[in-house]
């Protein structure tokens, strides 16, 4: 774990201001062997055109001339196209040039087994406005393919790939902007644009800010008012046409490239005496480690983990709507799957699978690599809310705490004190079967210390509401001050299971504790403090729980279950029957849709790219080796080693079967075999009959089990110890494993001869140290050691081994080939 100062810091940033041209139209123009793409800013006065040539069966081969033509002089050259192409001179034809689509922006460009795709937006909607940068949604696209029935390749294939690529829902809550960058949060966005904008000037930056920012400042002349934008390099995590857009990156003029954004956006208008103030929620999905909610669980081996939403909200005065005048303020918090190698079995499908541990992981790499990255982003103290249950009568969610806390120490020793990681675990599901006690009141004291230590930004210094209305929760406020405001420092993470309900209700508490902070110091109330039941708060709940519903339709299949008023205890008796609905929803999305949407969203974000040369998509048992980068490295055959054992039958053509498993075999060429792995991994191994009432209520999130611990319950990483009787059968056990066969009294020792046999082979054993005594007492036992040394022999084969387990192997030498050639003559001839 890489340790930088979460403070403020100071980079040198490459600034050039520049005029901008944000094409707010894209015009495609098609003739039987290019298609020409006219771009075009928001008062038609500038204008920008790239020609895709049609002649090429499968590479994409794009010209972008770079400059920028008027009005006039695009429709000088698209009338001159025109009239070059036609059958006839004079005469008017279909083999002239013709718009065959009006559009706001292009998605990207994508290939599969022919030749390539455009992607367009042809629809869109206005969803939010800050500082005069308007942010939209995607309603409707359209694919279109590039080359010509005269060179087209057919594929077999091909149309079941384009299906499920148009599984990703492009409509369903994508969104994009020309101007703003929604990639990044608000404080940083400002950050650049409050900087010098002088090449080279050094500038400082909040680490929010990336590793490397190049960016421009510029206006559009055409727009009713002069609006300032940025650009720079937009945070990769939370961009979902990335890979769309890289086979022209480097090719077109960067005006083209247009980024999007996958999660929720939401604009309230709130009225304080007639003062307008416009309260904005913006969730950015992660894309790296994307999926659904059993198919993506913990962490990958870059520290990415399921289900990372970053949700920040944005409070400003709408009265003054420029980002250099106005009164700006944000809140950032962070949700995401617990970051350990861990998964559910869903090989048997039901309600609630059991959670296991994959991979061990002593060292926490995988949870120093995730923290590492918010370091970088956000600063410390990175403070986590870790809201699983503690007690249970057999182990589930237990099963996580004891592997995260372990993991959050061990870290903890390679920062400074003052930086550590924060650990907060609460059991949110036990404390509100609790009759006497009242959740949102423990939630508020949290979110309280919470919102102090991390602060929050805001881009002016000049109010005064701490001092004409002091308060005494405004003394020790959190964060790091700068001469243009408040900027946030550190980072709230929330995580229960599945980060969807319980999280969600913690998190709308962190934001409503800050809310108050935010209208405070824009000087909107008179202290730092919101009571439910206002038209405020209300408001600020409807958004959060729109906020919640999209992001769990998005991962577990289903709106919430149970929401901010069910932890109130002031739902109505209707809203059980609701809950078993969103239930039900939730468990058939699970066992019947989720692997489809799990192959779209891989097919999406080019996590799999189809080629001739390897299995389709859907003939995947697992898409685990996509994920995992650090197994892609090693031999297709030594990717199993790696998975987890989601799928029911062992792939292996050496496996024992039971006769009725024969037809389950996976040997090589079989069509049962592969049609058997794929219809399990699609259907979740049939999935059961539906649940009672009883078993959905406990398998919701916040599902009640009995109280007391159960200190006797095997972890999931452990096997059932099995024992065999006189009459051979296999029997398991748990109490005491030892007792029938060997006895509690172990009265025969082993003999000598054998204790020295052990106690050679042992590495470290006493016969292999050299122990000198250190006490001058004969009687005494006690030795100093000193480790034996190693070979270069042995150093040598140790070091092949490393090697091999990193994909590298070593070339054989004669002696390991003939020596393996008498193992496998002897093995298997």
């Amino acid at each position: 774990m890489q340790y930088k100062s979460p403070g403020l810091t100071h980079v040198t940033l490459n600034v050039s201001s520049r005029k901008y041209c944000n094409y707010h139209t894209v015009s495609l123009f098609s003739l039987f062997q290019r298609y020409f793409l006219v771009g075009s800013n928001h008062a038609q006065t500038k204008h920008r055109v790239l020609k895709i040539d049609r002649t090429e069966p499968k590479d994409l081969v794009i010209i972008d001339d770079k400059h920028v033509y008027s009005q006039n002089e695009v429709r000088e050259l698209l009338g001159r196209l025109d009239l070059g192409n036609r059958t006839k001179m004079g005469q008017k034809g279909s083999s002239g040039l013709s718009r065959a689509v009006s559009a706001y922006g292009i998605v990207g460009f994508v290939r599969f087994l022919e030749g390539y795709y455009i992607v367009l937006i042809t629809k869109r909607r206005k969803m939010a406005d800050i500082g005069g940068h308007s942010i939209y949604k995607i309603e409707d696209t359209n694919m279109i393919y590039i080359p010509n029935d005269s060179v087209r390749l057919t594929h077999p294939d091909e149309a079941r790939y384009v299906r499920i690529f148009q599984n990703v829902d492009l409509s369903s809550n994508f969104y994009f902007s020309y101007s703003y960058d929604l990639s990044h949060s608000l404080q940083y966005n400002l950050t650049l644009l409050n900087s010098p904008c002088c090449p080279g000037d050094e500038v400082t930056v909040h680490p929010h800010s990336s590793k490397q920012d190049s960016f421009d400042i510029f206006e559009d002349e055409g727009l009713p008012t002069q609006v300032h934008g940025l650009r720079n390099e937009p945070y990769a995590k939370y961009v979902w046409n990335s890979k769309l857009l890289e086979r022209v990156k480097d090719i077109v003029h960067p005006d083209w490239l247009m980024y999007i954004i996958h999660g929720f956006c939401g604009q309230s208008k709130l009225l304080i005496y007639g003062r307008p103030v416009h309260i904005t929620l913006i969730a950015r999905r992660s894309s790296k480690f994307a999926g659904t909610r059993f198919l993506k669980r913990g962490a990958n081996c870059e520290g990415n983990v399921a289900n990372e939403v970053e949700t920040e909200q944005i409070i400003h005065d709408a009265s003054v709507m420029s980002f250099a005048a106005g009164s700006y303020s944000s809140y950032v918090q962070v949700r995401g799957s617990v970051p350990l190698y861990w998964s559910q079995d869903i090989s048997t499908m039901m309600p609630k699978p059991p959670i296991r541990l994959d991979q061990a992981d002593p060292y926490a790499h995988v949870a120093a690599l995730h923290f590492d990255q918010m370091l970088q982003r956000f600063g410390s103290p990175i403070i986590i809310l870790n809201l699983v249950k503690k007690r249970e009568k057999r182990k589930h969610e237990k099963i996580l705490s004891e592997e995260l806390l372990p993991a959050v120490n061990n870290l903890n020793q390679f920062l400074p004190p003052e930086h550590w990681i924060d650990y907060i675990a609460w059991d949110m599901a036990r404390y509100t079967k609790i009759k006497l006690c009242n959740v949102l009141d423990r939630l508020s004291m949290i979110a309280e210390n919470v919102v102090k230590r991390t602060g929050f930004f805001i881009n002016r210094s000049d109010f005064y509401c701490h001092t004409l209305r002091p308060d005494e929760r405004w003394g020790d406020l959190g964060g790091s001050l700068t001469s243009s405001g408040r900027v946030q420092t550190g980072v709230l993470r929330t995580n229960c299971v599945d980060c969807l309900d319980r999280t969600n209700t913690a998190q709308f508490m962190v934001g409503k504790c800050a809310l108050a902070y935010q209208l405070y110091a824009l000087g909107m109330i008179d202290k730092p403090k919101l009571q439910f039941d206002t038209d405020c708060v209300r408001l600020f709940e409807e958004l959060y729980e729109d906020h919640g519903d999209t992001l769990s339709l998005q991962y577990g299949g289903s709106q919430l279950v149970h929401r901010v008023k069910t932890y109130r205890k002031i739902a109505p008796w209707t809203q059980h029957s609701k809950d078993i609905m969103q239930t039900l929803s939730r468990y058939y999305s699970n066992a019947f849709s989720d692997a489809d949407r799990q192959d779209a969203i891989n097919l999406f974000l080019q996590v799999y790219q189809p080629s001739d040369s390897k299995p389709h998509l859907w003939e995947l048992p697992t898409d685990f080796y996509l994920h995992q980068k650090n197994s892609m490295a090693l031999a297709h055959d030594r990717r199993r080693e790696f998975m987890p054992k989601t799928v029911g039958v062992d792939p292996s053509p050496f496996t024992v079967r039971k006769p009725e498993e024969t037809g389950k075999s996976a040997v090589t060429g079989s069509k049962s075999s592969k049609e058997e792995t794929v219809l399990q991994r699609k259907t979740a191994a049939s999935a059961p009959p539906p649940p009672s009432e009883e078993q959905l209520s406990s398998s919701s999130e916040d599902d009640s089990e009995d109280d007391r611990d159960d200190d006797g319950s095997v972890s999931q990483r452990s096997t059932p110890v099995k024992l065999l009787t006189e009459s051979g059968e296999s029997v398991r056990t748990q109490e005491h494993p030892m007792k029938e066969t060997y006895g509690l009294n172990l009265a025969v020792l082993p003999a000598e001869d054998d204790m020295l046999i052990y106690e050679s082979s042992t590495p470290f054993s006493p016969l292999s140290l050299l122990r000198v005594p250190v006490s001058c007492f004969a009687v005494d036992s006690i030795y100093e050691v000193s480790p034996p040394r190693v070979d270069k022999e042995s150093r040598e084969v140790f070091e092949g081994h490393v090697l091999t387990g990193l994909g590298q192997v070593r070339a054989l030498c004669r002696e390991d080939t003939l020596m393996y050639r008498e193992y496998i003559k002897n093995r298997y001839m």
